[in-house]
């Protein structure tokens, strides 16, 4: 469906709900109305009396609390050749999504209230998947002057960030922390040196070697690391990590957080699977920041989430003009659209590790909800409808043609996932159904 409807009441049949006292998943029938999950029962039998102006057959389908992914470019405004608003929400919800966060490297960039309301107020008239931007911690991301963080505040943003541009200047740095913290403001930021592997692009390795490109070691994110670190227990302010790649981020972040400094991390789906051997010869679609690194980093990035110093995964959405990835690798844009891609990847990565369905799915659904102090709508009665349906068992090969986005700019293009997508519903309003 591309415009979705209003219906004043839905039914879910036939769906294999998770149960918390028997440990597994039981089929149930699910009613919605008025924004709500208003009965849940076992009866799985449709009522053919039932006034339901839609029902949905949820049949060996799983149905759980919607997903929030913390790290979707949208890339309007500035860049809608890339990726249009509602281009970006649509696959958003067609992987299960309804509420995203958005970095500030939009153009213009979110450094000031007016831009952030009106990004607030375009993706609310789409009624897609709610839209949660960060606001740029300095102005115009330049790591000079720092923004007027109070203000961006109260227009909707509920942390910030330097995207993908480091800051230069510690000192500036130190003031940011400084005025977060004074007021509680989450920072949310990459860790990555400006110097070292500046210029560099791919994991400094064999593989970089042999192709002969420019590499970007494992310091260059463990040294700012450290910085960022030490000025958070300096400051005392709530920091976010994002997207973590090495082996040496991840052994440092276990210990801080043993250390109790106020620190949390994330991690890309990508990361979970691909490496730097995935460049292979140069494929422009594996080209990231940061970079793929090797295989013990991959490893380390999976012990971490396991044990719980990764907090959570996200898609790291970043739609790229086809273009831009038909370029050298050197000249080549950095980014992998995601979005579609975070329920099979993240289920594909549980079912190869032996981890549990439900707990694979709070990695992307109540845990990064957590982060945001956004409580997550259980699919339970009295709970606002905010549910995702999908096949577990669903095969589909990932073609150009079948994401939504408007960025193809996959590493998994030809390749078979498990796992689709059938019915997105947010605040009891259905906003994607399979057709």
């Amino acid at each position: 469906m591309d415009k979705e409807e209003e219906f004043k009441t839905m039914e879910i049949l036939n769906g294999l709900v998770y149960c918390n006292t028997a440990k597994k998943y039981i089929p149930k029938n699910i009613t919605i109305s008025s924004g709500k999950i208003q009965r849940i029962d076992l009866n799985t039998k449709s009522d053919p009396a039932s006034s339901s102006s839609l029902k949905i057959d949820a049949k060996n389908c799983i149905v759980t609390s919607s997903f929030t992914d913390c790290a979707v470019r949208i890339k309007e405004p500035g860049s809608e050749y890339k990726g249009t608003m509602y281009s970006e929400l649509k696959s958003a919800v067609a992987g299960g999504i309804t509420r995203l966060v958005c970095p500030p490297d939009t153009d213009p960039v979110l450094d000031e209230p007016g831009l952030v309301r009106m990004l607030i107020n375009k993706s609310i008239e789409f009624e897609k998947a709610i839209v949660t931007p960060l606001g740029a911690l300095t102005q115009n991301l330049r790591g000079q002057n720092i923004t007027e963080m109070g203000e961006l505040f109260e227009a909707g943003c509920i942390g910030f960030s330097q995207a993908n541009q480091p800051i230069r200047d510690n000192q500036v740095l130190l003031n940011a922390f400084q005025y977060a913290s004074n007021f509680d403001f989450p920072i949310w930021l990459s860790p990555r040196d400006p110097w070292i592997g500046r210029d560099g692009d791919m994991h400094s390795g064999l593989t970089c070697t042999r192709l002969g490109l420019r590499g970007v070691p494992g310091c260059a994110e463990t040294l700012s690391l450290l910085t960022l670190l030490r000025i958070a227990e300096m400051t005392n302010a709530r920091l976010h990590l994002c997207r973590l790649s090495s082996l040496e981020s991840v052994e440092i972040v276990r210990k801080a957080k043993r250390q109790g400094l106020r620190i949390t991390a994330d991690v890309g789906v990508h990361y979970l699977h691909l490496t730097d051997l995935d460049v292979g010869d140069f494929n422009t679609n594996c080209k990231a920041i940061p970079p793929f690194r090797g295989q013990r980093d991959r490893d380390a990035l999976i012990e971490g989430l396991l044990d719980g110093t990764i907090d959570f995964i996200c898609s790291d959405h970043t739609p790229v003009d086809i273009e831009e990835k038909t370029l050298p690798f050197s000249e080549a844009a950095e980014g992998q659209t995601g979005t579609e891609l975070l329920l099979p990847l993240t289920l594909s990565w549980a079912k190869r590790h032996k981890i549990e369905m439900h707990e694979a799915l709070n990695l992307i659904s109540t845990k990064p909800a957590n982060i945001l102090n956004e409580k997550i709508s259980k699919v339970e009665e009295g709970a606002v409808a905010n549910v995702t349906v999908f096949g577990m068992n669903d095969s589909w090969i990932v073609e150009e043609q079948t994401l939504l986005s408007q960025g193809k700019n996959s590493p998994f293009l030809g390749y078979e996932m498990h796992g689709k997508v059938h019915a997105t519903i947010m605040n009891g309003r259905l906003v994607f159904l399979k057709s």
